[in-house]
């Protein structure tokens, strides 16, 4: 017996098809365009996305059509800053980096267009430099030396951003990259260049534009004196990722002076916001720095001084050892104050007030100052156990032992709370040079090397092999 032939009903304008005739089509609303049409054999049904993009309309698309590697992404060139992307430059995103003047950004920028892993062209616009002053910048970080990179960027020196289209449009880059944000003008934002509308209106066609084209934008942006983007806040929601640089004050470590800037993201689409990228500054423009793990202890002979302490505090997945100092003297007035800037002074308050309940340390009637050495800022809790014993040796006057390290969190009630990935920082404090490591127990179990405290009273016996009652008879 013959098969009967199938018919579906086609819409002659945008392709919808029906499995029976309708006056009006679901999808694009035209009347009486419906049409009895044969299935073939075999023939392939195309879903509702497919068949817009054939007849130029806007369209959806089931999520299991679509390919994951639209996501890929092109390597950088430089690891601290994958390594703070998230494995680097995603395609079709958006990079927004703040930083304050001369700290390195237009350095950064030029160093990723020499380095970016990818045969496609780079773009490096410029409202604020002339080209001849890219070059001098490219001579002294020695991309100058290699041609083929040399000739894959491509030079605009412009904030205007009908040029800068017409430009993309031409050359088609796979990566682009804007210095700044705050140079970019266009006569259909509104007011003068630096504006907000401006900002905003010349962030989204830039960023439209990568997306459309399968590439990747960097727009640097200056910073406010209170260390925030400046501009509309809304720019940091526009794009995928948001990143810091921050610098360091010069500071005599293991290694002698170092000019440290770190790479901090603030928002990240594609990965953690835990990472850190460390960079030191030379003739050579940022050099990454792979080993950071001794980069923030200070170089001494002799015992330690009283009120430092060493820290093994985890930076993403890396863990470094970072010299905690303590001061306490007199408060001047009848409150006292606390001087913290690398590490929150809230947590100063909270640790420094356990302290005082669970020790009786005496610390309402002082002044305390807390630095981290190197300048590096520390949000993780782990430095917490650290800055309780610096915080005890400064009071005290007792050192703590040259070749301790200590993690962990402490809380309120004087308990030492478990902390992630202890057993590496075990490992790199030993391979550093520490014979131990105070924190907390171990969950499952025994980790070499490690002291265990379960709260801050027994970490001081362990510290200094007495009775808290004694140690508190030298604090007087």
């Amino acid at each position: 017996m013959k098969k009967q032939k199938e018919f579906v009903y086609k819409c002659s304008s945008c392709g919808r098809e029906e499995p029976k005739w309708l006056g009006r089509c679901q999808e694009c609303g035209e009347w009486n365009t419906l049409v009895e049409t044969v299935v073939k054999p075999g023939a392939k049904t195309l879903h509702s996305g497919q068949r817009a993009a054939l007849a130029g309309l806007p369209y959806t698309m089931p999520l299991s059509t679509v390919n994951p590697m639209e996501g890929g992404r092109i390597g950088s060139g430089i690891g601290e800053l994958d390594r703070v992307l998230g494995g680097g430059i995603m395609k079709r995103s958006a990079v927004l980096l703040g930083g304050e003047p001369g700290i390195g950004k237009s350095t950064l920028l030029l160093q990723i267009a020499a380095a970016a892993v990818t045969k496609g062209r780079v773009l490096y616009v410029s409202g604020e430099e002339s080209a001849g002053q890219l070059r001098l910048r490219a001579d002294r970080l020695g991309i100058g030396n290699d041609k083929s990179v040399m000739e894959r960027i491509e030079i605009l020196c412009t904030g205007n951003l009908e040029e800068i289209e017409t430009v993309l449009n031409n050359v088609k880059p796979v990566l682009v990259l804007v210095d700044s944000a705050q140079t970019l003008f266009s006569a259909d934002g509104g007011s003068a260049p630096g504006g907000v509308n401006q900002m905003k209106y010349c962030a989204f066609e830039l960023i439209s534009w990568v997306k459309e084209h399968d590439a990747a934008l960097f727009l640097t942006a200056h910073v406010t004196k209170e260390g925030i983007i400046s501009g509309p806040k809304t720019l940091e929601h526009m794009v995928d990722t948001v990143i810091y640089f921050e610098q360091n004050d010069k500071t005599s470590g293991l290694n002698g002076s170092v000019d440290c800037r770190f790479l901090r993201s603030a928002k990240n689409r594609f990965g953690s916001i835990d990472e850190i990228g460390i960079f030191t500054m030379g003739e050579q423009g940022l050099s990454p720095v792979e080993d950071a793990g001794s980069l923030f202890l200070v170089r001494r002979e002799g015992e330690l001084p009283p009120g430092v302490a060493a820290a093994a505090v985890l930076e993403g997945t890396r863990t470094i050892l970072v010299e905690i100092q303590a001061l306490t003297i007199p408060a001047k007035g009848s409150i006292s104050r606390v001087f913290s800037d690398r590490i929150d002074s809230g947590k100063v308050s909270r640790v420094s007030a356990a302290l005082e309940k669970h020790l009786g340390l005496r610390l309402s009637d002082q002044d305390i100052y807390v630095n981290a050495a190197g300048g590096i800022r520390i949000t993780e809790v782990g430095v917490e156990l650290a800055l309780a014993c610096a915080l005890y040796s400064a009071r005290t006057g007792l050192a703590l032992p040259a070749d301790l390290a200590i993690a962990g969190e402490l809380s309120l009630t004087g308990e030492i709370r478990p902390v992630r990935r202890l057993s590496g920082r075990v490992k790199t404090a030993a391979n550093l040079g520490f014979s131990s490591l105070l924190g907390p127990a171990p969950e499952n179990q025994a980790v070499p090397g490690l002291k265990a405290a379960d709260n801050i009273k027994s970490a001081i016996k362990l510290i200094y092999g007495s009775s808290v009652k004694n140690v508190k008879a030298r604090e007087g």
